[in-house]
């Protein structure tokens, strides 16, 4: 079975159980402060899990393209990646756990054709905050999976929740399938022995509240939230251990193979992570928010994986440009599910060969004041700062080489000190940047929410009429709206900009929610980012009469709730993109 062919199986067989297919949304996160890339096919969902109605209902099912980066050190091995599909389907508020593991079983064991002594399960084991998950293991035990194939496991396991915060939470259990030798004894499970069982699939209960205190409070409206990574499934599928020879990635090592002159068997880890990184590479700059490599945030991981597999590039001999060849391929596998990348080619082909050749300028350099740095077995954080500044070494490469080389890193604190001097980047290289996302949908951010509305309408209203949001971004404290404009606002403009805004918010007009289809909301004059990746009915807000929009939410229920506007800061953030920081007092 290849790629789109369990897609479509996986997405026809959730059609069939009533669930609304959804469209794949941006990397970049709307409106969601705590992550740089979308990681997970809920992100999209936040409002719906908290208990905002979705317009296409209760159930829903999707394949969302996904960056982790938290993971990156261990891309290289057979099965880790930084830019991935996620199959995902979701209950909001409708069937619970007995459904889903029903609903999981069926597609794994009739569409999917796995046998059924093939698969084991996990479940939560249960501890003094939290009771044992019985209810999921009774399901499995009524599907016919034997009792000691069920493993009771710990919160770091099967429990989903986001770290130190408040909000939706609950057990999971896991699905894995055997890929030890032979067929797996009574003794062997996820729990007795895990390097036999490979997980394939994870249901979410959303059962619980976590509140101040780290108690856990029955959550009102129940969810259920899956997750199957394309890749792996696909590789299990096909008796393949190794994601990297599946039609997922086996266009890009065949091009790196003739490109470099080598064998992916004699240089298999540099080839993994060139296309793994250079895949994720291509998704980045493809997408319709036009992030451009940079150092901070999202363009900063960018740049630091073009950069990365330029040097595994150098590794394998490969001395004249490819970045742009693999690219290619990448497209070539992927543009008929995302016609974005079709669409962008030009900004991925130019922003990374431009990226490939400012980093090939300085790399052979680097390389020599690395070894030069490492005689003495020991680099230090000032001297993994120098490589950087000088040679645009991202830290990632130079803790790389000295593991590679035997070399101590010592003092790392010492480059992060002096990053932070240098750079605006505040948690370098990390998913994890502000409190938000699920458990931070707080007064204050719905209030800036609103404000991105006004804003969006003011900008044209006051400077160009075809001026259309290009993304956004929000914390409890301030609000971020990126924009398509060619030049500098003058400061007459940002005073003009700030006071239209005040103007609206003292009409004290209603908030109003409605759902229509795409079409509908585009006749009533509805701004949106990407019309396309729409279907059927969606949310459209209405500020009395200042403000259509697609959207979401969530939102005020009158603009008297926003307090007075300020615009704090006015800048660039890539050609054509325009970037305004904004408060509410």
């Amino acid at each position: 079975m290849d790629r789109k062919e369990l897609i479509q199986k996986y997405l026809e067989f959730f059609k069939s159980k009533k669930h609304a297919i959804i469209p794949s949304a941006s990397l970049i996160p709307e409106n969601d402060p705590s992550v740089l890339f979308t990681t997970a096919g809920m992100h999209p969902l936040v409002p719906f899990l908290m208990g905002q109605k979705h317009p296409l209902g209760k159930r829903l099912a999707s394949v969302q393209k996904c960056i982790r980066t938290s993971d990156i050190d261990e891309v290289g091995d057979a099965f880790h990646h930084t830019f991935f599909e996620m199959l995902g389907n979701w209950s909001l508020g409708d069937y619970f756990k007995k459904e889903a593991i029903e609903v999981s079983f069926e597609f794994l064991t009739k569409f999917l054709k796995i046998k059924k002594e093939m698969l084991a399960v996990s479940v939560f084991a249960g501890d003094k905050t939290a009771e044992k998950d019985d209810d999921a293991a009774g399901a499995w035990l009524a599907l016919g999976i034997p009792g000691d194939k069920i493993a009771y496991l710990p919160k770091k396991n099967n429990w989903w929740e986001l770290a130190g915060q408040t909000g939706p939470c609950g057990p999971d259990t896991e699905m894995f399938y055997f890929v030890g030798k032979g067929k797996p004894n009574k003794e062997s499970n996820p729990g007795t022995k895990e390097n036999e069982w490979c997980e394939i699939w994870n249901d979410v209960f959303m059962q619980y509240q976590k509140i101040e205190g780290g108690k856990f409070v029955p959550l009102q409206q129940k969810n259920i939230d899956t997750g199957m990574g394309v890749e792996r499934t696909i590789a299990i599928l096909n008796g393949i251990n190794d994601d990297y020879l599946t039609d997922t990635f086996l266009p890009i090592i065949k091009k790196i193979e003739t490109i470099s002159g080598k064998k992916y068997k004699e240089s298999t880890k540099s080839m993994r992570i060139i296309a793994d990184h250079l895949k994720a590479a291509t998704f980045i700059l493809g997408d319709e928010k036009h992030i451009a490599p940079s150092n901070v945030e999202q363009g900063y991981v960018l740049r630091k994986l073009i950069r990365r597999a330029i040097r595994h590039g150098k590794e394998i001999g490969i001395e004249k440009n490819f970045a742009k060849e693999i690219a290619k391929s990448v497209i070539g596998i992927y543009s008929s599910d995302y016609p974005e990348l079709k669409k962008n080619e030009g900004f991925i082909f130019e922003e990374i060969e431009k990226e490939e050749n400012k980093f090939k300028e300085t790399l052979e350099k680097g390389l020599r004041k690395f070894e030069e740095m490492a005689k003495s077995k020991k680099i230090s954080g000032t001297e993994a700062f120098l490589l950087y500044q000088s040679f645009g070494f991202p830290l990632e490469i130079t803790e790389e080489l000295a593991k590679e080389k035997n070399v101590e890193f010592v003092k790392k604190s010492d480059f992060e000190s002096e990053f932070k001097k240098h750079q605006e980047i505040s948690k370098v290289g990390s998913e994890k940047k502000f409190k938000g996302g699920l458990g931070e949908v707080t007064e204050e951010t719905t209030r800036l929410h609103t404000a991105t509305h006004l804003l969006n309408e003011a900008l044209r209203k006051v400077v160009n009429k075809d001026i259309k949001q290009r993304g956004s971004n929000i914390t409890p404290e301030r609000l971020r709206f990126d924009f398509n404009y060619d030049k500098k606002l003058t400061d007459e403009q940002l005073k003009k900009v700030e006071a239209e805004v005040n103007s609206a918010i003292k009409k004290a007009m209603p908030v109003e929610r409605m759902e229509m289809t795409v079409s509908e909301a585009v006749k009533q004059g509805a701004q949106a980012m990407f019309t396309e990746k729409y279907t059927g009915e969606v949310s459209v807000y209405k500020i009395g009469n200042y403000s259509v929009e697609i959207c979401a939410g969530p939102h005020v229920a009158n603009t008297k709730e926003l307090g007075k506007f300020k615009i704090i800061k006015e800048e660039a953030v890539a050609a054509g993109i325009r970037r305004i920081k904004a408060v509410l007092e």
